[in-house]
């Protein structure tokens, strides 16, 4: 596999994985002794964030730029709402890896307007 199709799979595969991951804090809900519906009503809106991030991954599967724009964007602003109350290794794992997501797309974006012209 050439370089430049690694550099395209890797920020979407990195894109699905932190999707599945922040997934997986909506699970917590049921752990409470709250009602079957009141449980399904909190985890659907815990995974509001996840289904944000799907809508972004499926821009950004197109339009490299539009989800390197997105990803850094979503990463400062979780970084600015949380206000510093956060632990720092919230604020690294979870921003520092849309971040990361962000700038992959943004080197694939890059490395596809820098193609040498035959």
């Amino acid at each position: 596999m050439s370089k430049i199709k690694w550099l395209a799979a890797l920020p979407r595969i990195a894109g699905i994985v932190l999707i599945l991951f922040i997934s997986l804090f909506a699970l917590d809900v049921f752990g409470t002794e709250a009602t079957f519906w009141a449980q399904l009503g909190g985890f659907i809106i815990h995974l509001v964030p996840s289904m944000i991030l799907t809508v972004v991954l499926l821009a950004a599967w197109k339009f490299e730029l539009i989800g390197a724009i997105a990803y850094i964007g979503i990463g400062l602003l979780y970084f600015i709402l949380t206000g510093g109350r956060e632990h720092w290794s919230a604020y690294v794992l979870l921003s520092g890896s849309l971040f990361l997501v962000g700038i992959l797309f943004l080197a694939h974006w890059m490395s596809k307007k820098k193609k040498p012209k035959r």
